[in-house]
């Protein structure tokens, strides 16, 4: 028996891309759910909760959510608001290391599978030129912390420890952990076109 489709609770490109690279089925269905912290609410809580809410936001057998923010001295970075923010984020990670943390949530018929992941990701001395010729390329606005791993961000890091799908906004591996809770296999295919993702027999 064959997985319904993914309902990507999320705008992102990356995610889907994700998915679409482990031939999973997917539809993306964005959720309307605010993106602020409440009070004393500590960064992992805060994606696994936005995670949760997202997943629970939108209808579908098979719903996925998904929530990444950068920490970086106990403080959280979303996505920055214009330029200025860009770098002032890029500015503060630059030369250290920082902690990325994505939240993911499944719901498979009604029923909640979450996972948090948390990569050390480290960024190599800029000069602040550089910073600001990054940040002209348009690329850091979508993205928490301002940068992009999978794009021309990648020239800012010096080494990440732990999952570089994470750090792009979502752990393939977990999503496969999840889904195997749920009840759904992930195998090799024989040949194109056919299903890698099956309901295990009950």
């Amino acid at each position: 028996m064959t997985m319904p489709t993914i309902v990507l609770a999320s705008a992102s490109p990356r995610r889907k891309q994700l998915l679409e690279m482990l031939h999973l089925p997917v539809m993306v269905s964005p959720a309307n759910v605010q993106e602020i912290p409440l009070p004393g609410e500590l960064p992992a809580a805060y994606v696994q909760r936005l995670a949760r809410d997202k997943a629970r936001a939108v209808p579908g057998a098979l719903v996925l959510g998904a929530d990444t923010t950068v920490v970086v001295d106990d403080g959280i970075l979303e996505k920055p608001v214009n330029d200025d923010d860009a770098l002032r984020m890029l500015r503060l990670l630059q030369g250290r290391s920082h902690t990325v943390m994505t939240g993911i949530c499944l719901v498979a018929d009604g029923k909640e599978f979450p996972a948090i992941d948390r990569t050390q990701v480290t960024f190599r001395a800029c000069t602040d030129k550089m910073l600001r010729d990054y940040v002209a390329t348009g690329e850091p606005l979508d993205k928490a912390g301002g940068y992009g791993i999978q794009g021309w961000g990648a020239a800012l890091v010096e080494k990440i420890d732990g999952d570089f799908f994470s750090v792009m906004g979502l752990p393939v591996r977990l999503v496969l952990k999840l889904l195997a809770e749920a009840g759904y296999e992930y195998r090799f295919a024989e040949g194109p076109g056919e299903t890698r993702v099956e309901r295990r027999k009950t």
